[in-house]
């Protein structure tokens, strides 16, 4: 399947275009959390690894983690490591959570998806009444020049 996104292909240069957003940053809007604060499916159900086709220092961490498991032969080859649910799983530091208190930011960029070809600076509305008022607006504008003509 073709993963790139579709797009109608624009009958404008990319000046000629507004991209309207709301973002939450990860930097800004997001904080490092725990496997129980992020709901961590490893976390809540435990997991397993496959020993076979890992490098030999990759199990030796595992198995020296200080979690909880036990080692399951399933078949000749085929070894597990089984991990008990309620400890932090091995991707413990990429967990975030959204940082409550934060609002979404509203953005104002000129031009599209192709870049912005003037190089101005985005736009932050403090309020998303006033960003859909800016987008109103702008659509107001469009739907004047294309009754003109």
């Amino acid at each position: 399947m073709n993963a790139e996104l579709f797009r109608v292909p624009p009958r404008m240069g990319p000046e000629a275009y507004k991209t309207y957003a709301v973002v939450s940053p990860l930097g800004t809007h997001f904080r490092p959390a725990t496997c129980a604060e992020s709901g961590c499916a490893h976390y809540i159900d435990g997991w397993q690894v496959r020993v076979e086709g890992l490098p030999p220092e990759m199990v030796h961490a595992a198995k020296a983690s200080g979690r909880k498991y036990q080692e399951q032969q399933v078949a000749p080859g085929e070894t597990w490591l089984v991990f008990e649910a309620g400890q932090a799983c091995f991707r413990e530091s990429q967990h975030r959570v959204r940082v409550s208190d934060r609002p979404p930011l509203y953005v104002v960029r000129d031009g599209d998806h192709r870049g912005n070809p003037r190089g101005t600076k985005a736009r932050v509305h403090h309020s998303p009444d006033n960003w859909l008022d800016d987008f109103a607006t702008h659509q107001q504008a469009i739907k004047d020049e294309i009754e003109k003509g």
